[in-house]
């Protein structure tokens, strides 16, 4: 005769058994992030423009969107040139290969044509491009351009987690000129109002509670409230913002490098963070990294700011 223990045990097993079969099981929280994003897996890129660089060399401009389907950053291969294929079988070897996000995760279904850089101490936009040494883009000419990404929530412990590589493949005859900056796929609860509370590390929440118009460009002030017994610092560093120019404002640098007071117990301190944009973009969506889970570990967030 089986005793109870043994059928309680069988029981457990029809149950398991029975709800795998099932259509309808509640996952846990969190696991449906961005389930509906339109995402491939892949980069995607397009050719915004073919013409002719100062040295007579085939110059193209290109946008590159993140089909991925996760927030993820990604740049083309190092020291790996371009490949330029024509219709008569003949290659040439890109050196000039300017593709990335500047190393800032960019939000699925976004896309952008450059990012910004520091020459000599004054901050550009760098935009998205590749040029081919005494070529000229024939009819049927194609460009392949190898890249690696990283997807995901970003650990600086372990920062090169979720690698991907990939190739873009664009066709030189598909030109591309009406193209929308940043949002090209809407993904559903993806885009954050801007003064959205976002719960932070060690249940820190994190606000932006106001953004201002400045000479040089926009300036946040944030606010930290601490709802412990002890004194809290969750990092965001010094949060980028994408426009409707496709252009990624801001250098990238380590998260936890940006000075941000520390809260005490059971109250709120504020502070602020600046980003150089030109006065006549608007569109803005900030590229936010809340340091979350445990140290070093960031999730991001997209706040709309484009009426600013």
């Amino acid at each position: 005769m089986m005793n109870g223990k043994k059928l309680l045990t069988l029981i457990l097993l029809s149950c398991i058994l029975y709800l795998s079969a099932c259509k309808y099981i509640v996952l846990p929280e969190g696991l449906e992030e961005f389930e509906n994003a339109a995402g491939t897996g892949t980069w995607s890129a397009l050719v915004t423009n073919v013409g002719t660089s100062e040295a007579g060399d085939l110059h193209v401009d290109i946008a590159i969107r993140n089909d991925m389907g996760d927030w993820s950053t990604m740049q083309s291969a190092p020291d790996k040139p371009a490949l330029l294929r024509t219709s008569d079988g003949k290659t040439t070897h890109c050196d000039t290969v300017f593709i990335g996000t500047g190393r800032h995760r960019l939000a699925p279904g976004f896309q952008a044509r450059g990012f910004t850089v520091d020459e000599e101490g004054e901050l550009k936009p760098q935009t998205l491009y590749v040029e081919c040494k005494g070529a000229t883009a024939a009819g049927g000419s194609t460009l392949s351009i190898d890249y690696v990404s990283f997807t995901g929530i970003l650990d600086d412990y372990d920062a090169e987690a979720n690698k991907t590589e990939g190739v873009l493949e664009l066709n030189l005859d598909e030109v591309v000129s009406d193209i929308t900056y940043p949002v090209a796929v809407p993904v559903d609860g993806l885009i954050l109002p801007a003064g959205e509370s976002i719960t932070g590390l060690s249940d820190n929440v994190v606000t932006l509670l106001d953004v201002q118009r400045t000479e040089a460009g926009l300036q946040f002030t944030w606010q930290n409230f601490n709802p412990t017994k002890f004194p809290l610092r969750t990092h965001i560093g010094t949060p980028p913002v994408l426009g409707s120019d496709g252009i990624i404002y801001g250098l990238y640098e380590r998260l936890d490098i940006a000075p941000i007071p520390i809260t005490p117990a059971n109250e709120k301190v504020e502070w602020t963070t600046e980003v150089q944009v030109p006065g006549d973009v608007k569109g803005f969506y900030i590229l936010l990294s809340v340091e979350s889970r445990k140290p070093r570990t960031y999730i991001n967030y997209a706040l709309d700011i484009s009426d600013k």
